[in-house]
């Protein structure tokens, strides 16, 4: 049997090495080698603006979509004006990650978004964000390091099957969340310390989840592992 491909949304960095100081299509390794590990081939995906029109094709060619995390979105993406903390934002990649979880959705592709994927995947059904959160002792500690904190997940829910536990540590980065929650989503997912929403899903899909952790990180493959065996279910059917 053929490997499941899944696509992984690159972003859009400045990246100096060697002799070169360019702007780069980015991945970190944790997400690729999480989907090889599982199982699966991961395709990373540069923006193409030619998917804000129609992303059929980019997705015909994929198995399961996993929006990564990154840098903060656009605040217009969901009609606000950005924060002053709210920073980092290229236009043609929120365009293009907010089209494939649309289109995936409407297709039935399995989808998985972290942290920022899991805000993309609220944007594109039409929720918004809140840009800066409070408590960020809890969820962000310095730049580059993951803090560890506790989540509860709704019994029954596909977060808990995926996740395998109701309760967990979760390794976590990030100071914007879910606001107003996107139309057909429910929050199975909260942070025990302050209640802040950390997992969203699409509750009539085989899979279709967001998580505001990294799980990538934790050194457990069970949720990106549910993730991929979807992934190789649809291929199958």
């Amino acid at each position: 049997m053929a490997r499941p491909v899944i696509g992984i949304c690159g972003s859009l960095e400045q990246a100096r090495w060697g002799n070169w100081d360019s702007l780069a299509v980015l991945s970190p390794r944790t997400y690729s080698l999480g989907v090889q590990a599982a199982g699966g081939m991961a395709l990373i995906l540069p923006p193409d603006d030619s998917w804000a029109d129609d992303p059929g094709h980019a997705l015909d060619v994929m198995d399961g979509l996993l929006l990564p995390g990154g840098s903060d979105a656009d605040p217009r993406t969901y009609g606000a004006d950005p924060d002053p903390a709210t920073t980092g934002f290229r236009a043609e990649r929120d365009r293009s990650e907010i089209a494939l979880a649309r289109g995936a959705i409407e297709r039935g592709l399995p989808i998985l978004g972290v942290c920022r994927g899991m805000q993309i995947l609220n944007i594109a059904l039409g929720g918004t964000l809140i840009q800066d959160i409070d408590n960020l002792d809890i969820h962000r500690r310095t730049r580059g390091a993951f803090n560890a904190h506790e989540v509860r997940l709704e019994p029954g829910s596909l977060a808990a099957r995926a996740a395998s536990g109701e309760r967990l540590t979760v390794q976590s980065h990030h100071h914007q969340g879910v606001d107003a929650v996107g139309d057909g989503l429910v929050v199975t997912g909260w942070a025990v310390e302050d209640e802040l929403i950390e997992a969203i899903e699409v509750p009539d899909a085989d899979f279709a989840l967001g998580v505001l952790w990294h799980p990538e990180q934790d050194g457990a493959t069970g949720l990106i592992s549910a993730f991929a065996a979807a992934a190789a279910h649809r291929q199958l059917a």
